[in-house]
């Protein structure tokens, strides 16, 4: 655990962030005493709600199901290739 006067963390808070990010508790003084600790935020993600859903839908692109598999589709591709 460290700890830093304001003057100190006003100066160097980018390192203390990064500090506190790597795990490392960092506490920021005024007089002497605790008044700040600095630590990760952690997120909890929201629920998935229906209009989540029907937005992703609404927007997924249209294309069309080719009639045969992947793997004669990929041969047919690299024979038409081969032939110019």
């Amino acid at each position: 655990m460290s700890k830093h006067s304001v003057a100190e963390a006003k100066n160097q808070l980018s390192k203390l962030i990064d500090r506190a990010l790597k795990g490392e508790e960092v506490t920021i003084t005024c007089h002497s005493q605790p008044v700040v600790e600095l630590k990760p935020v952690t997120r909890t993600p929201r629920p998935l709600t229906r209009a989540d859903v029907e937005w992703v839908i609404a927007r997924r692109p249209r294309t069309e199901i080719p009639a045969e598999d992947a793997g004669t589709f990929v041969s047919r591709m690299r024979d038409e290739d081969w032939q110019k």
